[in-house]
């Protein structure tokens, strides 16, 4: 990227003008079926692309500011920001929040719960692909995106009660020397059946399926890959071998599936253990470490060998690369009940994300230097269309 480059090009990376157009007909197909159903509104224009930038821009807004609702922006409150709201109205901005849509309508041979939602993911994907190379070390985990935890100290019970319960489960693949988002997975919760988000919560083999398909990509590559005792198993550490991924895991006898380990390393012995005190297993390049640091921790790994490293640089080497990922602070405040919905906010929010770290990683950082926080303010304001870009942090 150039010396040049602004917020919106590291963004438009990924969110190009031709998925922000499609946003502008799919929406506008939407209004026009919904009236013909439900009557006719007076007071509805067809959205143009300048106002779908401000729209998104409105939205995003609410990642850097945390405030409770986007309406808060025309409000006279604490979270009212006049410079902005003077570009769209609140009743505009209404009307095209209640007709926005991916994907208009269902196709005859569309059966996924998330069709809504699917092409701007896969073509999200794509541009992670295309954009990023990542580093050798990554991780699988589910990144933190529940309420923001100011909200939910300060609110009602019974603004929580009205807050619905997710209805997905989101997964990512992490490069862990960057923070990128290389993949994301979304599991629905469609039903109470073995492939809904309970199954998913108990089910160790459905925690396998998560990792393979975000993981599909990465086969040939000598990716080592973290994992969580949820994804930690031997069959697919073996499997993923077979791939050339490696893989270095975190276990549990109560969370993992344990099948094929040895039980005695499994169990904790009677005898009290020193501070430091551990026991390895080893079978070809698997390797199992059982640790003791005011608790028993173990390990499954074949990307690493105990017996060269010694155990506790390898203990040292896993813990950053799957407790440091933490997204939540920068995601987009608001909560709509319809799941495509949540699911795309969230999407943004990541797009978002890597966009800075690749700004990070870029010639153009140096020149400008701005925080998470004022790339995002930049952002808002690029969408929006003002000539006045300066951060005000």
């Amino acid at each position: 990227m150039p010396l040049t480059a602004s917020a919106m090009d590291f963004f438009q990376l990924f969110v190009p003008d031709n998925v922000l157009k499609n946003m502008v007909v799919q929406t506008n197909m939407y209004a026009k079926k919904y009236q013909e159903r439900f009557g006719s509104d007076d007071a509805w224009i067809d959205v143009t692309l300048t106002e779908m930038k401000a729209f998104l821009g409105y939205m995003i807004s609410t990642s850097i500011h945390h405030c409770e609702s986007v309406l808060s922006i025309w409000s006279s409150g604490f979270y009212s920001n006049r410079s902005i709201a003077l570009i769209m109205t609140q009743s505009r901005f209404e009307k095209i929040l209640k007709y926005f849509h991916i994907v208009a309508f269902r196709s005859s041979q569309t059966t996924h719960g998330l069709y809504k939602i699917q092409p701007f993911l896969d073509s999200l994907q794509n541009g992670f692909d295309s954009a990023f190379r990542p580093s050798q070390t990554q991780v699988l985990h589910e990144p933190l995106i529940d309420e923001d935890p100011i909200f939910i100290a300060t609110c009602t019970e019974r603004e929580l009660r009205k807050r619905k319960k997710r209805k997905f489960s989101l997964w990512v693949r992490q490069c862990s020397s960057t923070g990128f988002i290389c993949q994301i997975y979304v599991h629905l919760k469609e039903g109470s059946g073995a492939d809904g988000l309970d199954a998913l919560k108990n089910k160790p083999q459905l925690h396998s399926m998560v990792a393979k398909s975000l993981c599909q990509n990465a086969s040939g590559k000598n990716y080592i890959i973290f994992t969580g005792p949820s994804i930690t198993s031997l069959n697919l550490f073996e499997e993923f071998e077979k791939q050339e991924i490696y893989c270095c895991g975190l276990l549990s006898a109560r969370k993992s599936d344990c099948t094929g380990l040895p039980p005695t390393m499994l169990n904790n012995p009677e005898t009290p253990q020193a501070r430091g005190q551990y026991r390895i297993k080893m079978k070809g390049n698997m390797s199992l470490i059982c640790w003791y640091n005011k608790g028993h921790f173990r390990f499954l790994t074949n990307a690493y060998s105990p017996v060269q490293q010694g155990q506790k640089p390898l203990t040292k080497r896993f813990h950053p690369h799957l407790f440091s990922l933490c997204l939540c602070r920068y995601f987009i405040s608001h909560k709509p009940n319809k799941t495509w919905q949540q699911v795309f906010w969230f999407a943004i929010s990541i797009a978002i994300n890597n966009a800075y770290i690749l700004y990070k990683m870029s010639e153009a950082y140096p020149v400008s230097r701005y925080s998470r926080a004022q790339f995002g303010e930049r952002l808002v304001r690029e969408l929006l269309g003002l000539e006045d870009t300066s951060p005000s942090h």
